[in-house]
């Protein structure tokens, strides 16, 4: 079920009227990542005010949902002697189908079931699961006694206004998404339900002789119904699923290379409850339990034998039609790649603000959960490089749906932290030189949040303008700075805008304060010479936009940061840990190796275990789960504790010095290879090999190396595609972790489109133009050989309509021609490596482990890297 963004507060209120002192907590399930921890923020808030108790888990990966599934969830079940509850995933499960994973599901006997218990989801990765989208928990039918999937106040998965909560199930909380995109899955989901259960395979050689007969094998229930073979709400039929699923179904019955199944992909159970199997989601055909059953036939106007075969027949394979159109329908859904959505934290932020709820500090936590997603490169298109913005300091994260949130943030900004009078007559009169970096408070007590015209540098208020400027990525990109040359051209550019090397290279706070107040006039002048354009926020008239501005926060005399340092702070503590740990040397894994042997190839007490193709693995250890838990909590706790963010600013200093060290020695060495279908690195020596061990260090290492070779190769004319994928190798455990990039389309794909776009929208206005006044020449010179033949203007006929109509048809033909072709590019540029990996493990029987959240982000053995990523090169990995 979803519930649609206009109820957003349908469920909290509900909750906040039926809570009381012996209701059960509410049970967080948080992902490791800064978007998902500052909307647990926000939700602690809300219900701290509102004295509800509740619980924070932290969820690594699906092998950590699994185990707070069996551990956490499934004890809470009224059936299993719980009280029911809530529970709340924040980035987690999305792309899987939640009521396996949390052990909610119905078993072979018709037991089990939600129990009460209630999953709420918030999460911006796509494609969503569309089983727990438009599913309904089970429920006893009160005329017959058998479980159905309907509940009332929900209209095709649609919680309506009437809905009573409380009765368990999986909702989604929808961004606006699945309202206006996912009309047509919608449709085919429900139809699918509906259908009654027929096979493709085992009834091609029946005749009606067999289909008379096969009731009479059966006992006839009570209703006097023939029976129906149906398949169980766990087991399924075997031999049908086989016939069903052919050759790769049995394939992957052999195959257990991926240790967790964590996608819909990879789910071993057969389709249940009448609802679109997750077996596989790119192909194959589902089954779905039978609703009700083909018309019976009357006695007194049975139709001859032979004639009724055929109707049996003609019905069969009209319903065999119908299911493979419907199908096909969410298969092409869930092949159009990985995308992501609005943050989880401007989700929960919308939710506070709809209960009047919002703060400072609410406001400041989702700005700085907006911002840490582009940090990572998450982007309309999936994990990748984004189209980038010449029109500010924004980076262009999501495009027009990203600034739309921004500038709704910034409203917000304004709204709670009004300007003083004094200050807007300042800002007005000084015009270009106000647009100085905020690096104090006004006051000591001074809390409030400020749009700021934010650089392009990398935490520029705690360190120099030199380091900042050196280890940004979109400036060390552009001016080439692994090179001598680019070096050269780095100084170049900061002894045309007049700062010597002596002032650059010391703190930015004990700059020149004359040079720090012509900064940003300084920049907006030069940095296009050195294509530099989208450096710097463009100027804003009267103030009124400041699109592209960025967010900053002071603490007093304590500190000032902008929301981008935060985030990058803030990822730093769950990519690296703690800060002391740094004073050791940075080759003992120790330091990043806790992190990566939690979720290790091991086993769990569960079938569906992480255990590798051959069964080998290393058991978990509580040390690794305790360190992980460690790094979240002092994530979670630096977010409200300012000085406790500014002693993990070393961390973050240390991560972006090894990714520009890293990056640099693999763009010298030449290491970077070119394959097929993408570029492809791998990080195995080096000073600080085991920090890139942590998927989301390796995922920003490989958008610096993706951005950097898309520039050094667009100056020489090739290819600018940013499709890269980089293995970082943790010998300790002889794994690689892999990353896969997609390339968005290109660079400038999106804007090239618009582009295109608009030229033939004027093209097409401007052939209308023309035919018009063709028309209207045509139409004058017939009047005019009629008037000179002597005939009235009344009685001359008109065949221009005629035109004017076959010229109307031939442009609505055209413009349906190009609404055709929009709607075949849907999933354009998107990243399709997670489609693409498992494709691959199934072929060559790799041993690959998939337990992070990110679709694109996989574990393989050390010995079979070669043989994935030469298979990989085949495969379609953008789409």
């Amino acid at each position: 079920m979803y519930l649609p963004r206009s109820l957003i507060s349908h469920l909290y209120l509900h909750l906040l009227r039926t809570h009381h002192p012996l209701s059960p907590p509410v049970l967080l399930l948080v992902a490791l990542e800064p978007d998902a921890l500052c909307a647990c923020r926000i939700l602690t808030a809300l219900l701290k005010r509102d004295y509800i108790p509740h619980k924070i888990q932290p969820i690594a990966g699906y092998g950590d949902l699994i185990r707070a599934g069996e551990e956490l969830i499934r004890p809470m079940r009224t059936t299993d002697g719980g009280s029911g509850g809530v529970v709340i995933c924040l980035g987690v499960g999305g792309l899987v189908d939640l009521e396996e994973y949390l052990k909610l599901e119905v078993d072979e006997n018709g037991q089990g079931g939600p129990g009460d218990v209630e999953v709420w989801v918030m999460d911006a990765r796509r494609p969503y699961n569309l089983t727990n989208v438009f599913g309904a928990p089970p429920g006893v039918d009160p005329q017959t006694g058998e479980l159905v999937r309907r509940q009332s106040g929900v209209s095709q998965g649609r919680i309506m206004q009437s809905y009573k909560p409380g009765r368990g199930g999986i909702i989604v909380f929808d961004d606006g998404d699945i309202e206006e995109e996912l009309g047509a899955e919608r449709d085919a989901y429900c139809a699918l339900e509906e259908l009654p259960e027929v096979g493709e395979d085992d009834d091609e050689g029946m005749d009606a002789s067999d289909i008379e007969q096969e009731p009479e094998e059966k006992d006839v229930p009570v209703s006097g119904q023939a029976a129906r073979k149906r398949k169980s709400w766990e087991g399924g039929d075997d031999s049908e699923e086989e016939d069903e699923q052919g050759p790769a179904r049995q394939r992957r019955r052999s195959n257990s290379s991926t240790s967790i199944p964590s996608s819909p992909e990879r789910s071993e159970r057969p389709a249940r409850r009448g609802l679109l199997s997750t077996t596989n989601r790119l192909g194959g055909s589902s089954d779905f339990s039978r609703s009700d059953s083909p018309p019976s036939r009357s006695p007194s106007l049975a139709p001859p034998e032979q004639p009724k075969q055929q109707s049996i027949r003609a019905l069969r394979q009209q319903l065999i039609n119908m299911r493979r159109k419907h199908n096909s329908v969410l298969h092409e859904y869930y092949a159009l790649g990985a995308s992501y959505s609005e943050p989880v934290s401007s989700l929960v932020y919308s939710l506070a603000s709809e209960l009047g709820r919002e703060d400072n500090d609410l406001l400041w936590n989702a700005i700085v959960g907006v911002s840490s997603l582009e940090l990572y490169g998450r982007t309309l298109n999936g994990v990748g490089l984004s189209p980038l913005s010449t029109a500010g300091g924004s980076s262009g994260w999501n495009g027009d749906r990203g600034e739309r949130i921004r500038a709704i943030l910034r409203d917000e900004v304004r709204r709670l932290n009004p300007i003083d009078l004094k200050d807007i007559a300042r800002e007005a009169s000084l015009g270009d030189s106000a647009g100085v970096i905020p690096t104090h408070a006004r006051s000591p007590t001074d809390m409030s949040i400020r749009l700021s015209p934010e650089p392009r540098f990398l935490l520029i208020r705690h360190w120099s303008l030199y380091d900042s400027m050196l280890h940004s990525p979109y400036l060390s990109a552009r001016l080439h700075v692994w090179s001598d040359a680019g070096r050269r051209r780095l100084h170049k550019l900061l002894a045309k805008m007049g700062v010597s090397l002596t002032q650059c290279k010391q703190s930015y706070t004990h700059m020149d304060m004359e040079l720090k107040r012509g900064l940003r006039e300084r920049l907006l002048k030069f940095a296009p010479v050195y294509g530099l354009d989208g450096l710097v926020p463009p100027t804003s008239h009267r103030g009124e936009t400041r699109e592209g501005w960025g967010f900053v926060r002071c603490w007093g005399w304590k500190a000032c940061l902008s929301a981008t340092d935060a985030g990058v702070v803030l990822g730093a503590i769950l990519e690296v840990g703690d800060a002391k740990s740094l004073t050791r040397s940075s080759l003992d894994a120790a330091n990043f190796a806790e992190a990566r042997q939690h979720g290790e190839m091991a086993s769990v007490p569960s079938d569906r275990g992480n255990t590798t193709a051959n069964g080998e693995g290393v058991d978990i250890t509580e040390d690794a789960q305790e360190r992980i838990t460690a790094r979240f909590w002092t994530a979670y706790d630096a977010l409200s504790s300012i000085d406790l963010l500014v002693s993990h600013i070393s961390t973050a200093q240390h991560l972006h010095r090894a990714i520009l060290r890293t990056g640099t020695g693999l763009i010298e060495k030449k290491q970077i290879r070119h394959l097929r279908a993408f570029r492809m690195a791998v990080v195995k020596e080096g000073p600080d090999v085991q920090l890139f061990t942590h998927p989301g260090a390796l995922i920003k290492l490989a958008l610096w190396v993706a951005e950097a070779i898309g520039e050094l190769n667009g100056v020489k004319g090739k290819r600018r595609g940013g499709e890269l994928v980089m293995a970082g190798l943790d010998d300790a455990r002889g794994v690689y972790v892999v990353v896969g990039l997609g390339g968005g389309g290109g660079l400038n794909s999106t804007k090239e489109r618009e582009k295109k776009q608009q030229e033939k929208k004027k093209t097409r206005e401007k052939r209308r133009e023309e035919k018009v006044k063709e028309k209207e020449r045509r139409r004058q010179a017939r009047i005019e050989q009629a008037l000179a033949a002597g005939l009235d203007e009344d009685e001359i006929e008109d065949d221009t309509e005629e035109e004017s109509e076959a010229s109307e048809g031939s442009e609505s033909e055209s413009e349906s021609e190009e609404v055709a072709a929009e709607k075949q590019k849907r999933g354009y540029g998107r990243n399709r490596f997670g489609i693409a990996f498992h494709e691959v493990i199934e072929e060559t029987q790799a041993r690959v482990k998939i337990d992070s959240f990110e679709a694109c982000v996989v574990e393989v053995r050390k010995e079979d890297l070669s043989g994935f990523l030469e298979s990989l090169s085949m495969k379609a990995v953008v789409g």
